[in-house]
């Protein structure tokens, strides 16, 4: 990993977790186990005051407590969440923010009311092209005051899978995941996912606000404009075989056959396939693929039959979607971080 922690990264650390690889053996993730990141400050909600409020370019602006919403026909959704970060710390060069590996990342079920059925009723006017989300939580950041606040556009945001979700895993949100309500934009990157959402915004124009014109932008240079970070990348991570070494987290693993197994997903087409390797990439087996049980935005399991030969072995794993996208060997580099996919490498000592 290029480039050394600094304090400030470790702060970040500190307040965010991600999943533990060996938690990957589970359908739905635990709540406790799901990746988390906060930008600014979990913010104090009494869900007796909290109202949310959707306006803007509507017929019928809505007003809405907690137990009103929660009196409305439900949806659920299971969703595998990611981080656009996810996989920062293993860019070189060094990239200064959130140092995800492969953690950053979890699924869950999800229960709220469909977003589409607000915007109905609320009437969404003709020049509408965006809708805009703010959040409760409030910061600094690219030297902006600022509400946490992102957009969609409007055919984005009227998909039937899109809510405003108050239960994760059949129990209330808890403070950290974005009580009492958040937003959930299945097959998007995390940060699209609004937490302690308190207003829903239709707009005549798209959002100009720090979180979509300069963050969460795929640059090279700081004067670029950039490409929107937006669609999660297709993805495969394995659970690591073996045991580990305390520190280094090195796997241990004895020679003969095992199972390797693990999770893949994509925002923007179905996974179609997985592919194995234990020598770093260089030869390649087609791993069996699991059905889509959980629905269309959640991971599907994989797993192969490995010979385990004795001595050093690199295992790689990789998945391609139907779009015919496939996990490049090597991530490709930009200022932020984001939307490195580049294959899972887990170095692993056989052993007689």
């Amino acid at each position: 990993m290029g480039g050394e922690i600094s304090l400030e990264e470790l702060q970040l650390a500190a307040r965010n977790h991600g999943l533990p690889l060996e938690a990957l053996r589970w359908d739905l993730t635990p709540v406790g186990l799901h990746y988390l990141l906060i930008h600014y400050d979990i913010p104090e909600v009494d869900p007796a005051a909290w109202r949310l409020e959707l306006d803007g370019l509507v017929g019928a602006p809505l007003s809405l407590s907690l137990d009103e919403l929660r009196a409305r026909p439900a949806r659920e959704v299971v969703a595998t969440m990611e981080c656009a970060g996810n996989g920062r710390a293993l860019l070189e060069p060094h990239v200064v923010s959130q140092p995800w590996l492969l953690e950053a990342v979890g699924t869950a079920r999800w229960r709220g009311v469909p977003l589409r059925s607000l915007l109905d009723e609320a009437g969404a006017a003709e020049a509408a092209v965006e809708v805009l989300f703010t959040g409760l939580d409030r910061g600094v950041e690219g030297e902006e005051e600022q509400d946490y606040a992102r957009s969609l556009p409007l055919d984005d945001a009227l998909h039937e899978d899109v809510l405003l979700a108050y239960e994760v895993n059949g129990v209330p949100l808890p403070p950290q995941h974005g009580f009492p309500l958040r937003l959930l934009v299945p097959g998007w990157y995390g940060m699209t996912s609004v937490k302690w959402l308190a207003r829903v915004t239709v707009l005549a124009e798209p959002f100009d606000g720090y979180q979509q014109r300069r963050s969460y932008r795929l640059r090279r240079e700081e004067d670029e404009e950039g490409i929107p970070v937006d669609r999660i990348q297709v993805r495969a991570l394995m659970i690591p075989p073996g045991i580990p070494e305390f520190a280094t987290r090195a796997r241990v693993v004895r020679a003969g056959e095992h199972v390797l197994e693990g999770r893949a997903w994509s925002g923007e087409a179905e996974v179609a396939g997985v592919e194995v390797s234990d020598d770093g990439g260089v030869t390649w087996a087609e791993a069996e693929l699991g059905p889509a049980a959980l629905g269309r935005w959640a991971w599907r399991t994989w797993r192969c039959t490995w010979d385990a030969r004795p001595g050093e072995r690199e295992l790689c794993c990789r998945a391609r979607d139907e779009s015919g996208t496939v996990q490049p060997l090597e991530p490709p580099w930009n200022l932020g971080g984001y939307a490195n996919n580049a294959v899972q490498r887990v170095a692993v000592t056989v052993v007689e």
